[in-house]
């Protein structure tokens, strides 16, 4: 090797090397307006400025993501209409899909978060925050978004975190027919309140996805959280299945709301939600090609 080559690899000692990585490390990042840089992989709840924190203490929390069926996205977003609630916040990740929801002409996050009294005209002080989002979280992504959502149910003082899910319906159920809901309970306080309110409780089998993670973490910290299946069907967006889970919410948190638009508008919605979805597959499948979560019974 040359003299010269040689003497440039032996003053390029260890120690400088990882004294710059270290320097490199703890430099501080550049101040952005709206948030902060985020690492790979690391998801963050930023709530906007004005929303007073404190009104979240004691709140139920219900997450929207999709779903079987996409129950749990149709349920949080007539949730939001019907009880008026205000936009207060987003998750971000860098590893988010690339794209803006556009509603009333207004360009929306991937995932936001909704908040607001439990019914207005009472003037209940009693808070309802909602997580929503269209897009099915890459497998790598479930983790730590049900870490960030869990950490603002602890940080926050909320009292209970409700997951919808949907489970495989086999065959198609008639018009007459009753859609089955279940739900699983973290906790013994949990399991007490579906006992209370007659709802169902699932036996056997394995919850997977971010509903998953919220049961076991919920049972490792003792946060109530508890997460609800509704039969619908795996082919499309299913707004029956959707109702079905809003009836055993507001039974189970005493939430006076009326399901009848749901049915009614069951078709157009289901259009519109596959209609984004289409748009969105693209995008998202370069993201992964792993599918969602499933539950077996």
């Amino acid at each position: 090797m040359p003299g010269g080559s040689f003497r440039a690899l032996r003053e390029r000692s260890p120690v400088k090397t990882a004294k710059t990585k270290m320097q490199a490390l703890n430099k501080p990042r550049p101040n952005i307006p709206g948030g902060e840089i985020l690492d790979k992989n690391e998801v963050n709840v930023i709530l906007f400025e004005g929303f007073d924190k404190a009104d979240l203490k004691g709140a139920t929390v219900i997450g929207g993501f999709p779903s079987i069926g996409l129950v749990s996205t149709i349920a949080a977003n007539y949730l939001i209409d019907v009880l008026g609630l205000r936009h207060i916040g987003i998750l971000d990740c860098r590893d988010f899909p690339a794209l803006a929801v556009v509603h009333d002409s207004e360009p929306l996050a991937p995932v936001r978060v909704y908040a607001g009294k439990k019914c207005q005209k009472k003037k209940s002080a009693e808070c309802v925050v909602v997580f929503v989002s269209e897009f099915q979280p890459a497998q790598q992504l479930m983790r730590p978004i049900s870490d960030a959502v869990m950490d603002f149910v602890k940080q926050n003082g909320c009292d209970l975190m409700i997951s919808p899910e949907g489970i495989v319906l086999e065959g198609a159920l008639s018009e007459d027919e009753v859609v089955d809901v279940f739900a699983i309970g973290s906790t013994e306080k949990a399991r007490g309140l579906l006992t209370e309110k007659g709802i169902k409780q699932f036996s056997n089998g394995i919850i997977a996805g971010i509903s998953g993670l919220t049961l076991t973490r919920g049972k490792r910290e003792g946060i109530d959280a508890i997460s609800m299946l509704a039969e619908a069907n795996p082919d499309f967006p299913d707004a029956r299945g959707a109702a079905a889970i809003i009836e055993t919410i507001a039974n189970l948190i005493d939430l006076d709301i009326d399901v009848g638009p749901l049915y009614d508008e069951a078709e157009r919605i289901e259009k519109q939600l596959m209609a984004v979805q289409a748009q969105a597959k693209p995008i998202t499948e370069r993201k992964t090609l792993q599918s969602g979560p499933q539950m077996y019974a």
